[in-house]
């Protein structure tokens, strides 16, 4: 990802997943892949009691480090150790696309949820790890012009990617086996976006409307 991927998620990302988590008066969240902890920050900003987990221990004592008052936990997505119904508010911020048995997490993030909760989700789209899979991407047509290539859309499969020295396994699957694991959960979509860039430069940002690069998904467990 590098710098055009922590651009992407502040200024792409952040204002639509922010605007769902201040429509949905929430009570308490579940944050799947916290990482280091950045948007559960936020989402206590915001008044949402907020757990963090994320198979990571060097993110883990970074979010502690930043937020020593916060709730953060070694786990993985795959086997939450919380009890049925818990939250009213389960966050996957751009960590579907590092969980290996996703058919796994999904149906974890179901259970964890409360009847009438939200499973907010901020992805990359299929389009985008395509491209990034095969290491094609932006490249240059045949008469010059910048064109996004793409190929094996349909062929689920991971590949390495590195950023700021750090190293980790991202799945390209096509939406649809999101949207099948989601739906074989009960669960009822609710919103779809492919957000724009809100601020920031935009000449950088200007990539992230000529591709598609981010998608938000909104989805809700029946009461």
């Amino acid at each position: 990802m590098g710098e055009d991927g922590d651009y992407g998620r502040r200024f792409v990302m952040d204002a639509p997943m922010l605007a769902r988590v201040r429509a949905g008066a929430f009570a308490e969240a579940l944050d799947v892949g916290c990482g280091e902890g950045r948007f559960c920050r936020m989402l206590q900003h915001e008044g949402v009691r907020t757990v963090g987990i994320d198979p990571t221990p060097e993110l883990i004592a970074r979010a502690r480090e930043l937020d020593d008052k916060g709730e953060y936990r070694l786990g993985r997505a795959e086997a939450l150790e919380f009890e049925d119904d818990r939250f009213d508010l389960v966050v996957s911020y751009l960590s579907l696309i590092d969980i290996p048995d996703i058919a796994a997490a999904i149906a974890e993030m179901a259970r964890v949820l409360k009847p009438g909760g939200t499973l907010l989700i901020a992805n990359l789209t299929g389009f985008n790890t395509a491209g990034a899979a095969h290491d094609m991407g932006w490249t240059k047509l045949a008469d010059g012009r910048p064109g996004f290539a793409m190929d094996g859309y349909l062929e689920e499969r991971a590949a390495w990617a590195e950023w700021r020295g750090i190293r980790i396994v991202n799945w390209h699957r096509p939406l649809s086996t999101y949207m099948t694991l989601l739906l074989e959960q009960g669960l009822t979509l609710t919103r779809f976006e492919e957000p724009t860039p809100v601020g920031g430069d935009p000449l950088r940002g200007a990539r992230y409307v000529r591709a598609p690069w981010f998608m938000l998904m909104e989805w809700t467990r029946p009461a």
